[in-house]
């Protein structure tokens, strides 16, 4: 692992804060809530990101994409995480690309990707059930149906769902909730009669729909791998998406640590700077250590990508829990290090404490991925 970024990390990184700081300042966010945007996000500015090659950066060249590794990806998600920019990475790129990427064939991937690199076409992934995070508890039915399949269930917590023009849905052939045999991976038209979206808002201001599915026909070359054998697809996928996830997260905190730190400087109590105090010192001299440490574990993740290593979903783990903890620790300390301002809504520090809590949810909370470290670990 390195523990530095490369030269052309480095510039890739300084392009992309230079960029977002000019477009998507935080206050953003906030303008987008407030006036209950049709989207959550700007369909523009994800165009320029595709122009500038964010969107396709882990995708082939022949796909449209840049060819580049989880690294890079890593890089833009960060400073992405430092300002909230809402756009649809983790849906469209981490989620639903990547799994037509991984499972797809050559025709379809040739039909969907180019456009997903492009900006003009945004996916997503319909696998969660319940209220909390488990891919494997799916009830969902998928049976076959002339040279097609029929699907019939009921999906929640879908990333971006009201906008993606594809869904990726996760629907079980055989064996009950829980089992991770059975399970079947299919690209669904978003206008395809029987798929209805409810949206709903999130506490930090994103969207995440429930999907109904009532008798949806699919073709048969929309399956993504072999029927019933899809387990070890969606491992993959939640590798990838977490460990693209957990990069956001760290530019997240790491910009709410940065604020911090302004405000203990210049806040005055008693006639001397906040940041004098010895109590705060030590409070804020713990959440660097744990802010490098969970930045070395993200930048270890993104390596264990790039290398295809065997290792890669205990380290994907890893990277996702290390953040979660992270994120909860950091976000609620700046919250009450900024006092009686940081409850108002007109401080930006609170944006980035809801933020935290919505990713820490979302693919898996920090137990959830420790259980599962240990797990792969023999435990």
């Amino acid at each position: 692992m390195a523990l530095t970024l490369s030269e052309d990390q480095q510039i890739l990184k300084e392009t992309a804060r230079g960029f977002l700081d000019e477009k998507s300042p935080v206050k953003r966010m906030r303008e987008l809530r407030d006036c209950e945007d049709e989207t959550g996000f700007s369909r523009d500015l994800w165009k320029e990101m595709a122009e500038m090659g964010w969107v396709g950066i882990v995708f082939p060249e022949e796909l449209g994409g840049a060819g580049m590794g989880y690294g890079e990806l890593g890089v833009v998600l960060e400073e992405c995480g430092r300002v909230l920019a809402p756009e649809p990475f983790v849906s469209t790129v981490l989620l639903g690309g990547n799994a037509v990427l991984l499972g797809g064939g050559e025709p379809l991937r040739k039909d969907l990707l180019p456009s997903v690199c492009s900006g003009d076409r945004l996916l997503t992934m319909a696998f969660q059930e319940g209220g909390r995070f488990d891919p494997w508890a799916v009830e969902t039915r998928v049976v076959a149906e002339g040279d097609g399949f029929r699907i019939d269930g009921h999906k929640q917590f879908v990333l971006d769902a009201h906008v993606a023009e594809e869904v990726v849905v996760v629907a079980r052939s055989a064996g009950t909730t829980g089992d991770r045999d059975g399970l079947s991976l299919f690209v669904v038209d978003a206008g395809t009669p029987g798929l209805s979206v409810r949206r709903n808002s999130m506490v930090d201001g994103r969207n995440a729909g429930d999907v109904v599915l009532d008798g949806v026909r699919v073709p048969g070359d929309r399956l993504l791998g072999e029927p019933g054998s899809g387990a070890e697809l969606i491992d993959a996928v939640v590798d990838r998406a977490s460990i693209g996830l957990a990069s956001e997260m760290l530019g997240t905190f790491a910009e709410a640590f940065e604020r911090t730190l302004a405000y203990l400087k210049e806040r005055e109590q008693f006639g001397v700077k906040i940041g004098s105090f010895q109590a705060l010192r030590h409070r804020a001299a713990d959440m660097w250590c744990e802010l490098e440490l969970a930045r070395s574990v993200v930048r270890e993740a993104w390596s264990a990508v790039d290398e295809q290593r065997e290792d890669l979903s205990q380290v994907a783990s890893a990277a996702k829990a290390r953040a979660s903890d992270v994120a909860s620790l950091i976000t609620s300390e700046a919250l009450q290090m900024h006092g009686g301002i940081g409850m108002t809504d007109e401080e930006e520090i609170g944006l980035f404490f809801k933020r935290a809590k919505a990713a820490e949810l979302t693919l898996g909370d920090a137990i959830y991925h420790r259980d599962r470290y240990a797990s792969l670990r023999g435990f």
